[in-house]
């Protein structure tokens, strides 16, 4: 398994706090050279490590917003790394980028192997867009999809945040609905959380805005639950849906804590025998590592996390769906 981060947006979101930097005119072929020139030295440097994790062969191109970066620079990246053709190929996209680079963009993603894309929809509503800080409007995110599914790309995961201010019920139905109409085959719905240093937690902290109640939530999370179980979707993770037989790989493996290699500034890694984890700083170029040996008890600690998230529950013991938002509690006691 093979993580890439891309450290560029050309603007940020209201709720988040990943690590990136704004491609601005000027700078921008500076600083992308800067971190090219740092993750290929990295790749390079750690290629015996990487080999050592390809027995789930899959290759995450996240971040950041890898669509801004241009064809040739992404050939880079996927001809330095080992493991090609993969068996999942995934890449995290803006669908103004997919509208703006057109067909000719997204096949130029193919030709270099990607075979799944994920792209960060969000909301359908474009007065919920524009508070989020989100580049794309809600047809453009229609316009992104069309785009994709014409050019042939056979697995597309789409993105839709719940829980966020000022959304209601009716809204997160409108959205979903419409998205069950193009028949993804992924979805993945994510509660918004208020993450340290973002801007959500700036405006919340000033009192300019309130986090949603917990009840909302929930009634949007049962109501995610319900719908896409009866559209044929298995609520395999807590946060993730998928046709049957689309489940994410790559995604998958992290929640049975097969070993990964994250690459880039702010990327995590899982060793082969589970018991180190490493990261590197969040800086543009000349990152450096950290790491953690983990012991006996947070091993299990994880072990019991991660596999609560999943259907298949941990130790064996199936979580029922109904009870998948008081799992979700459960496992916040172990972050």
């Amino acid at each position: 398994m093979i993580y890439v981060h891309v450290p560029f947006c050309r603007s940020f979101c209201t709720y988040c706090e990943f690590y990136s930097e704004i491609a601005c005119r000027g700078r921008e072929a500076g600083a992308l050279e800067s971190y090219m020139n740092s993750l290929l030295e990295e790749i390079s440097s750690r290629r015996e490590e990487i080999l050592g994790t390809l027995d789930v062969n899959t290759l995450y191109i996240g971040g950041g917003t890898p669509s801004v970066l241009p064809p040739a620079v992404l050939g880079r990246i996927v001809d330095a790394l080992p493991g090609a053709p993969y068996d999942e190929f995934t890449m995290e996209v803006n669908p103004e980028d997919i509208v703006q680079g057109g067909p000719e963009y997204v096949r130029s993603l193919m030709a270099l192997g990607v075979n799944r894309v994920s792209m960060g929809v969000q909301s359908l509503d474009d007065g919920m867009l524009r508070w989020m800080n989100r580049r794309h409007s809600a047809d453009g995110a229609r316009q992104a999809f069309r785009i994709l599914r014409e050019c042939g790309v056979p697995n597309i995961s789409v993105d839709i945040i719940t829980g966020v201010p000022g959304m209601d019920i009716d809204m997160l139905q409108r959205t979903v609905r419409e998205v069950l109409e193009w028949r993804p085959e992924h979805i993945s719905a994510y509660q918004l959380s208020v993450e340290e240093g973002s801007a959500l937690a700036r405006m919340i902290e000033e009192g300019r805005c309130a986090e949603a109640p917990e009840e909302e939530c929930r009634a949007q999370y049962e109501y995610m639950c319900r719908v896409l179980s009866e559209e044929g979707y298995r609520h395999y993770e807590i946060s993730n849906w998928a046709l049957p037989g689309r489940e994410a790989r790559h995604n998958s493996a992290y929640w049975t804590r097969a070993p990964y290699v994250g690459l880039g500034p702010g990327a995590h890694s899982l060793s082969a025998d589970g018991l180190m984890r490493s990261w590197n700083s969040q800086q543009l170029s000349g990152w450096i590592s950290g790491s953690e040996t983990l012991g006996a008890e947070e091993v299990r600690e994880e072990q019991i996390m991660l596999g609560l998230r999943t259907a298949g529950g941990w130790n064996g013991k199936v979580i029922p769906e109904a009870d998948w938002f008081i799992a979700d509690e459960i496992i916040s006691l172990y972050l």
